[in-house]
């Protein structure tokens, strides 16, 4: 049963300009592994984060960095949740997660399915 879907964009060089901007950024929204990624990469990971929230209502007192996007042997983009995320996800009864990923034209879209 599908518990929710959330999808969202970013522009990669207004996101590159924030990271800039304000230090310590990149620290809070990514996790280590994510913060090695290219700047397309990068922004697909936030929106990623930010499709995740969507589909669990934004609760406060989500980290971003409690959810992780990872990637499978086979190169599939793949999400890993913990802390605050796993735990407003368990509420909802999420047990598995779906994610798309791409960027083009200097944009980058991510569509999250959380299935219970």
């Amino acid at each position: 049963m599908i518990v929710g879907i959330g999808v969202d964009i970013v522009d990669v060089t207004r996101l590159e300009s924030a990271l800039r901007r304000t230090p310590g950024l990149a620290s809070r929204l990514f996790t280590e592994g994510e913060r090695t990624r290219s700047p397309a990469s990068l922004a697909a990971c936030f929106a990623a984060k930010e499709a995740v929230a969507k589909v669990l209502g934004g609760p406060p007192g989500l980290r971003w960095d409690d959810v992780e996007v990872v990637h499978d042997a086979a190169g599939r983009p793949a999400l890993q949740a913990r802390g605050t995320v796993a735990e407003a996800a368990s509420r909802l009864g999420v047990r598995c997660w779906h994610l798309s990923l791409t960027h083009d034209g200097g944009m980058s879209v991510a569509m999250v399915v959380a299935e219970a």
